[in-house]
């Protein structure tokens, strides 16, 4: 019964997989056989082109497009979000007035292009220079950029999201006598387990209660918009290395101005007091600036991993679906589709894996930053013991 079962569902797996393929080689053959610009550029190229937009920001949501095949003109579906810029003043216009970056937009006497989702001041032209060493990178003036791109939407809509879960949470367990109810049952594990297997095991139970805040919204926060980055929003929030710069940058911040005076001592005075400052100074010329740098290079692996780790998946996963178009055959289509689906199970698992090692890692530095010296000799001397 389970073995007909099984085959029941593998057989309607590839018959979605072969329709699957299907319709978009289809659509791929629609946007080669369109004239004009496009039309020129091989599929590789086109796929190599449509990874790297995906990977970028973007000053405007679009949820799909689709290519008429009369005209070859392209058809986007999405809506535009509000730019803010600052150049000798403040511009504020909608996205939808760059077109899909082809339009010059005039705003206050000065005009503005896109490339590659960045704002360039130009001429009323459109005027792009490029530099000579790097063919496709303009030097024009590049203003401050303040807009709601779509990472910002996601990043605020997930806040908000936490907010409303968790105070749902909060009033469920107030309500019930502190006993989880409905998805309250999925969620109480796992901050169970923040706050005892990362925030205790690595702070201390007298100490952890203060960074149970950061930890537990960080966790939730980066866990939320891998998944999403997951869904058909191809919003990529934590790819972005701007993001991990500056979710590394307040877990630099949480340390430095929450270290002890033991955790400053151990740094510039590493040996501690067995040994006279004559004996030492000529370590410390080399020990004490590593010590320094490990500040700095601790945040730096903390973005680095998140970015990298997240960046790759996307790309090996887009790069797989690629696949599809190249083949354009019953075996490679759903092949590459079968190979796609594997990954994006296995980017569930880093989805979650990337939010624990994150908030591991930062409670690991508060636990240094924290530290005493009494409970750096009682942990020597449990180590001792063992």
């Amino acid at each position: 019964m389970q073995r007909k079962t099984l085959v029941r569902i593998l057989s309607v797996l590839l018959f979605i997989v072969s329709f699957s393929a299907l319709a978009q080689e289809h659509g791929m053959e629609l946007k080669e056989v369109a004239p004009g610009k496009e039309g020129s550029k091989t599929k590789k190229e086109e796929i190599k082109e449509f990874i790297n937009h995906h990977l970028l920001d973007s000053h405007s949501f679009n949820f799909f497009g689709s290519t008429d095949e009369e005209t070859g003109e392209t058809h986007h579906y999405g809506f535009p979000l509000p730019v803010i810029i600052w150049d000798e003043g403040l511009h504020t216009f909608m996205s939808s007035e760059f077109g899909h970056g082809d339009e010059i937009v005039e705003s206050n006497g000065k005009y503005y292009a896109l490339h590659h989702e960045k704002i360039y001041r130009t001429d009323a032209q459109g005027t792009l220079n490029y530099d000579a060493e790097h063919g496709d990178h303009p030097t024009n003036v590049r203003p401050l950029d303040f807009s709601i791109t779509k990472s910002v939407v996601m990043m605020l809509l997930t806040g908000l999201l936490l907010i409303w879960l968790f105070r749902s949470l909060a009033k469920s367990y107030a309500k019930n006598g502190s006993i989880p109810r409905g998805i309250g049952r999925f969620f109480e594990p796992i901050v169970l387990y923040i706050r005892d297997d990362i925030a205790i095991a690595n702070i201390g139970e007298n100490k952890y209660k203060k960074y149970m805040p950061f930890l537990l919204t960080v966790f939730f926060f980066i866990w939320f918009l891998n998944m999403f980055g997951l869904t058909p929003l191809g919003v990529n929030v934590t790819g972005n290395i701007a993001v991990t710069t500056a979710l590394a940058i307040i877990v630099f911040l949480i340390t430095t101005f929450t270290g002890t005076k033991d955790y400053w001592k151990h740094i510039f005075d590493p040996l501690g007091d067995g040994m006279p400052w004559a004996g030492k100074i000529l370590i410390y010329i080399i020990l004490v600036p590593i010590e320094i740098l490990g500040l700095f290079i601790k945040p730096f692996a903390l973005l680095i991993r998140l970015y990298a780790n997240m960046t790759a998946g996307h790309v090996v996963l887009m790069s797989l679906i690629g696949l599809i178009f190249i083949f354009k055959s019953w075996i490679g289509g759903p092949l590459s589709f079968g190979l796609s689906f594997a990954i994006s199970l296995i980017e569930l698992l880093v989805a979650l894996l990337q939010a624990y090692i994150f908030t591991m890692l930062a409670a690991l530095y508060f636990g240094f930053a924290s530290e005493t010296h009494a409970e750096h000799e009682a942990h020597e001397g449990e180590i001792q013991h063992l």
